[in-house]
């Protein structure tokens, strides 16, 4: 029953935690890279050296939140059933 359950919550919190990890990302791109926007991977004025930490920061956030959000989720779902999620 806790499967059931979790499962459409999942999701929600799955999108929910993207668009926290996108706002996080953008705070710190600001105050580590200086700039509003992180480089994308087709501009062609910008340097592999510019992209790739860019790419591996944002990754990196990325699976933080997603990994708290499943976690919190998980945990959630034990303390309404009494079951973990599996």
């Amino acid at each position: 029953m806790g499967k059931l359950l979790y499962k459409p919550f999942g999701l929600l919190f799955g999108a929910l935690g993207g668009v926290l990890a996108g706002a996080v990302f953008k705070q710190v791109w600001k105050a580590v890279g200086g700039e509003e926007e992180a480089p994308s991977a087709t501009d062609e004025e910008r340097s592999w050296r510019e992209v790739l930490p860019a790419a591996a920061l944002q990754g990196a956030i990325f699976a933080v939140v997603k990994a708290a959000v499943d976690r919190g989720g998980a945990a959630g779902v034990r303390r309404l059933t009494g079951t973990w999620p599996t």
